[in-house]
């Protein structure tokens, strides 16, 4: 299989994704009763937002991928299909989990579980792109690595 994908479609997933973690520790802030998981949920939902802004930083250095479609919105159409099985590049996916969390403990390990799937989605599709855009997704790996020890070390705590 030949080059598909180029890096700002992968960063578009990336602020996608993003966004849903913001979203996901904002309602669980919001409905949390215990005033030290409030402080992490907080945190975490602050580290997201520093996640949107750097992704966003790479997706303005790179040029806006147009491949050639049979038809309109065909290539869109399958990048959504093949990121459909990763909960958290779902628009509004991230508030809906989170209304479902029942304790602060479930909460931050479905939020490692979140991290390690991000992970996971971008080193597969480190095959689909051109090697000119390699460094964007290291630089996207590199910034879910540190969330995932960032909430790792907040779960020994809980």
């Amino acid at each position: 299989m030949g080059n598909i994908f180029a890096g700002s479609e992968i960063v578009e997933i990336g602020i996608q994704i993003e966004k849903n973690g913001r979203d996901f520790y904002n309602i669980l802030f919001n409905n949390s009763n215990s005033a030290k998981a409030k402080e992490i949920y907080k945190y975490l939902a602050k580290e997201e937002e520093k996640h949107i802004a750097t992704f966003q930083k790479i997706f303005d250095s790179v040029e806006k991928y147009e491949p050639a479609e049979a038809y309109p919105g065909e290539y869109f159409a399958y990048m959504n299909a093949l990121a459909s099985g990763y909960v958290f590049t779902q628009k509004e996916r991230g508030e809906e989990i989170a209304k479902g969390i029942k304790s602060d403990k479930e909460a931050v390990e479905r939020g490692i579980g979140f991290e390690k799937d991000s992970i996971v989605f971008y080193e597969g599709m480190k095959r689909m792109v051109p090697e000119c855009d390699q460094k964007i997704l290291h630089e996207l790996i590199a910034q879910e690595e540190s969330h995932l020890v960032q909430l790792t070390n907040l779960k020994k705590v809980l």
